[in-house]
């Protein structure tokens, strides 16, 4: 047998097949390093969903070594926390590199594709099989003898309006992914800066329940000196022992609820594991800064990014469904080779060919029009989408309102019930002192007093939120939440 080309040969060309694709690999890679989104995270938050703990908007991917010792975080820290290690705010960026793939898998059915090939072998050929036979003097069996074949060829879509009509799709699609990417962001502020807040009013109401531990502590002790002296009866330190342990409770149940909320907060910001930490900043009554549901409602439909993006899915199902009609149309492309071939790589003559190519689809089993019905209730669906955002972006905006109205007056009323509250267990306590009543009427006051604190917290936490939802609601959450909490 002849000897096949050398082994150094057939490196040397993978060798350069090698470094002619990289170059577009490393380009894709740069690209897309940092694009945005899933489609799903556009739309507002519920309550629900900031319940569940499997949300990846509730996830977050523990970064860096705990530190020995307590650090401190406050809002803004948190914030920028959970905008870079944010489970969802990862996944986003992995979801936007996968759509700048499919947009880039869409331009290349448009770019030219340059291959090489190399072949060498060894053939033996039976003339007689196609059919040439009963020469005189020829045999029939031919060979063995050498084929030597080293070929570059190159393709072009020269004209083909489906294929560019779906590239203009995934160019929308990748616009819609960025901009999810961006209502991503928006989301993870909301949902940090609530876990923030709730945190915050577990250590007010820590505080609160230990000044009410404190209270009924000094009311035993009164109880137990007064029985002592004769006084009050039996029955009125066991009542004051009994709000004594009630107390101690509540602050046991408010001390762990208080632990776990901040163990949410720190998985949501990605926190070492087992990282110490104290909130740094208080939560206050601060009105919102003027703004009208006009107003409001026209800067949403101009500033959210889920709306944006979700017109930009509607631009491209419109381009899909022109693509899907391209395919009935004529395409023309072009495509080229050259080589050499013979029997060896140094007794080898160049070839070359050179084609135009129409094609005209005429009967394709039903497939054209299956796709254009695919495109029409993907359109439909996203003009339904549409439509359905336009209005669900009014009703928040409206209830955020509704809520900073309601949150705004419980602070208000709060605020009056604890100073009656305060004066009235001081009364009672005095009273008690007299020995004019028992502690039941003590005991009823620290109750009242310990509800009004309650709702004075709750109030709080109340009308930031409502805030904070309110800025979600317009899409502003990201940029604008401390002006909206603290009036900066």
């Amino acid at each position: 047998m002849k000897r096949f080309l050398s082994i150094p040969v057939t490196i040397l060309l993978f060798g350069v097949s090698a470094l002619a694709q990289r170059p577009g690999q490393s380009a894709a890679g740069s690209e897309y390093s940092s694009a945005s989104s899933q489609a799903g995270a556009a739309s507002a938050m519920s309550a629900a969903d900031v319940g569940d703990m499997q949300n990846p908007l509730l996830g977050g991917i523990p970064t860096g070594k705990p530190t020995g010792g307590v650090i401190p975080i406050s809002l803004s820290e948190a914030v920028k926390r959970g905008l870079n290690y944010n489970l969802g705010a990862v996944l986003s960026d992995e979801k936007v590199r996968a759509t700048g793939a499919a947009r880039r898998i869409a331009l290349s059915r448009l770019l030219p594709q340059v291959s090489a090939g190399l072949t060498e072998s060894q053939q033996q050929v039976n003339l007689e099989a196609y059919g040439f036979s009963g020469f005189p003097g020829s045999k029939t069996v031919v060979g063995p003898f050498n084929v030597f074949d080293i070929r570059a060829s190159v393709s072009q879509t020269v004209l083909d309006f489906s294929a560019l009509n779906r590239y203009r799709a995934e160019n929308e699609n990748l616009r819609a992914a960025q901009l999810s990417k961006m209502d991503t962001r928006d989301l993870i502020v909301y949902v940090v800066a609530n876990l923030y807040l709730q945190a915050i009013a577990d250590s007010s109401r820590i505080e609160a329940t230990r000044a009410q531990v404190k209270t009924a502590d000094v009311l035993h002790r009164l109880a137990m000196d007064q029985k002592a002296a004769g006084v009050v009866p039996g029955i009125e330190v066991l009542r004051a022992q009994v709000e004594l342990q009630a107390q101690q409770q509540r602050l046991i149940v408010a001390e762990d609820i208080a632990a776990k909320d901040k163990l949410a907060l720190a998985r949501a910001i990605g926190l070492p594991l087992g990282q110490e930490f104290t909130l740094t900043d208080g939560m206050s009554y601060v009105p919102i800064p003027g703004m009208t549901l006009d107003e409001a409602v026209q800067r949403a439909y101009k500033e959210r990014p889920d709306y944006q993006g979700a017109q930009a899915k509607l631009k491209s199902a419109e381009l899909d469904r022109k693509s899907a009609r391209a395919r009935r149309y004529p395409t023309v492309g072009f495509s080229a080779d050259y080589g050499i071939i013979g029997q060896r790589p140094w007794d080898s003559h160049g070839t070359f060919s050179i084609a135009s190519v129409l094609r005209i689809p005429i009967f394709q089993g039903g497939n054209i029009q299956a796709v254009e019905w695919q495109a029409e209730a993907q359109l439909r669906q996203r003009q339904a989408e549409l439509e359905d955002l336009r209005g669900r972006i009014y009703y928040s905006i409206q209830t955020a309102f509704l809520d900073l109205k309601a949150a705004a007056d419980r602070v208000q009323v709060a605020q009056s019930a604890i100073k009656l509250a305060d004066e009235q267990v001081l009364q009672s306590q005095d009273r008690f002192r007299a020995g004019v009543t028992n502690n039941v009427e003590v005991v009823q006051a620290q109750e009242a007093l310990a509800t009004a604190s309650e709702n004075y917290i709750a109030s709080l936490q109340a009308h930031s939120a409502a805030k904070l939802a309110l800025a979600r609601a317009i899409g502003i959450s990201d940029t604008e939440y401390e002006q909206f909490l603290r009036g900066k």
